[in-house]
């Protein structure tokens, strides 16, 4: 990779960085060399990748202090658009399977060992609703990191702010996800075991199962909502009818 896209691609990770919320605005970035060694690169390339940054209204450069995340602009990219937890999971079912289809491809043992990790702690027991929800999260994370492409990793981290930041869709998946413990840690389960075979086939269709299930809870979730919101309006115009008949 050429120098000049090695910043760009360096500054499009801690862009993503920025939007999944793991520096928040006005937070302080790690040090040029903790950067350097996080990523694998010199720290001029981190300096190159913090001014195109700064260029962009991301972050302040302040000399002898550090580097700062700016309060996001009200006219930047970064806002998100209104919609449903529908769109998003279509959405994540054809750039997440592409992902994990690419991940296979190059995953290293070292990363298999660490989606082993994640995927143990969601299907333990004692592990709180809470932390499987961070433990999935950071999954399809490391997906996106592992398959290689930084443009399909900052996409995935954005798709990510939108299940989490968009109260409508947070609200469906929460109520979702309440429920489907044990098929999800399954279903991430099958996704690993595609990646550890290395086979980029068998990763895209495992993806793609996950979220066709997931989608699938989601009309039914929504379809029994419908149910009981009918119920209750049948049960109160019943009681209204019985009042008017007792008088």
């Amino acid at each position: 990779m050429s120098e000049n896209r090695l910043y760009q691609s360096i500054a499009v990770k801690i862009l993503a960085l920025i939007e999944s919320g793991e520096f928040p605005a006005g937070s302080r970035l790690p040090g040029e060399r903790d950067l350097a060694e996080r990523f694998g690169v010199s720290r001029v390339t981190i300096r190159e990748a913090e001014i195109a940054l700064e260029a962009q209204g991301w972050i302040a450069i302040k000399t002898g202090s550090g580097v700062y995340v700016k309060p996001r602009p009200i006219d930047a990219h970064g806002a998100l658009p209104d919609i449903s937890a529908f769109d998003l999971t279509a959405a994540r079912t054809v750039i997440e399977a592409e992902a994990a289809a690419l991940a296979a491809g190059r995953i290293s043992d070292a990363e298999v060992e660490e989606l082993e990790a994640l995927v143990a702690a969601m299907s333990d027991p004692l592990t709180s609703e809470e932390e499987a929800g961070e433990c999935d999260r950071r999954f399809h994370l490391a997906i996106a990191r592992i398959c290689g492409n930084p443009v399909v990793e900052y996409c995935i981290h954005l798709l990510w702010r939108m299940r989490n930041e968009l109260p409508r869709v947070r609200q469906v998946y929460s109520r979702v996800c309440h429920d489907d413990g044990s098929s999800r840690s399954q279903e991430h389960g099958a996704i690993l075991a595609a990646l550890k075979s290395r086979d980029p086939a068998a990763a895209r269709a495992a993806m793609r199962s996950h979220f066709q299930r997931l989608f699938e809870s989601m009309l039914e979730a929504t379809e029994n909502e419908a149910l009981a919101e009918i119920r209750r309006h049948t049960e109160q115009n019943r009681e209204r009818f019985l009042a008017t008949t007792r008088i």
